[in-house]
């Protein structure tokens, strides 16, 4: 596990006001088990849309240890209230899903574009003072002329939500620059852990093979499955979060997350079936609405944030994969 020990933020975050976009999801649910242990005043803001993730039992062993306010991060006059008084914010709300993006293109703009917006008016009246760090992707760079990513790359997104996103993420650094707003954005990857959504494929990928493999189903590998991506256990991407925000010198910077080296598709399922125990795989042609949008082999270096906050991920991939197979299979009617 990382050693949060002797992370420098181990005491930065006691007593303060800490405000979570997106609170009751995948990484905001595992980022306020975090800080409920380091001692912070923990507000969850969430709108439960179906489907997007939210998930009242993923706070269920902290509930009476944080302050929930289910509300739609489009509503800038609810957020200007609830922004008040806060000295941290982590914006991880928004839509994820791709394939969403592409079918439902006002939603997507609405969500990743129109509710930073909100959240970036509300604090610049409300709390010019409060620190942000925004959930971004490395889905803005499309499809790579060269790997590793680094934060150099084009960007030239494949479809709306890398769009979007890309727009989101601007939408901070203007603010920052502009008005003296502190945020710093993190360009996440394949992020994975408990507590991820599985009732569908539509969000992230491995979460949908995880629960594939545990119903002892044929999980389809599409292509020739020797396409590659880079990983990060929650608890990785937690500490990242937190550094960025722990470090004033992050203000106005980009990082992206990454991973040592990079898996191809069949590697992964092929260590998820070991793992669990359960399941087996075909290769399959891509959909043609998948194909569309399909980016290659795509991976990030994280030699800028390295050295600037000390981040490294410290969970490998096969490590990662056991405690969230044995997380579903102690909780998963909460979640199937």
């Amino acid at each position: 596990m990382v050693n949060f020990a002797i992370m420098p933020y181990t005491d930065m975050f006691r007593g303060r006001n800490v405000m979570i976009t997106g609170g009751l999801g995948f990484i905001g649910s595992n980022l306020a088990h975090r800080l409920v242990e380091l001692g912070a005043n923990v507000l969850l803001v969430d709108s439960l849309l179906p489907d997007y993730g939210g998930n009242l039992f993923n706070i269920d062993d902290i509930r009476d240890r944080v302050r929930v306010n289910i509300a739609d991060v489009r509503d800038e006059h609810g957020l200007s209230y609830l922004v008040q008084g806060q000295d941290y914010l982590f914006n991880l709300a928004g839509q994820l899903s791709h394939i969403d993006s592409m079918r439902d293109p006002y939603t997507d703009l609405d969500i990743n574009c129109r509710s930073q917006l909100s959240i970036l008016e509300a604090c610049r009246k409300g709390n010019p003072g409060i620190k942000i760090v925004y959930a971004s992707t490395r889905q803005i760079y499309g499809r790579p002329s060269y790997l590793p990513l680094d934060e150099d790359h084009l960007v030239f997104p494949v479809d709306v939500n890398g769009i979007n996103k890309w727009a989101g993420e601007h939408y901070h650094l203007l603010y920052n620059n502009t008005y003296g707003l502190r945020a710093t954005a993190l360009r996440m990857t394949n992020t994975y852990g408990p507590r991820m959504l599985v009732k569908h494929n539509r969000q992230t990928a491995l979460g949908w093979l995880i629960r594939l493999a545990l119903d002892d189903q044929e999980i389809e590998i599409w292509g020739d499955g020797t396409h590659l991506r880079d990983y990060n256990y929650v608890d990785d991407a937690v500490d990242a979060l937190l550094r960025a925000a722990y470090t004033d010198e992050a203000n106005g910077r980009v990082y992206n997350l990454g991973a040592p080296h990079p898996y191809n598709m069949i590697d992964v399922v092929e260590m998820l079936i070991d793992v669990a125990g359960t399941g087996r795989y075909r290769l399959k042609p891509f959909p043609p609405e998948r194909a569309r949008i399909d980016i290659g082999d795509v991976y990030s270096t994280y030699k800028r944030i390295h050295p600037e906050l000390d981040w490294e991920p410290h969970v490998d991939l096969r490590e990662g994969l056991a405690r969230t197979v044995a997380f579903y299979r102690e909780y998963r009617e909460h979640y199937w």
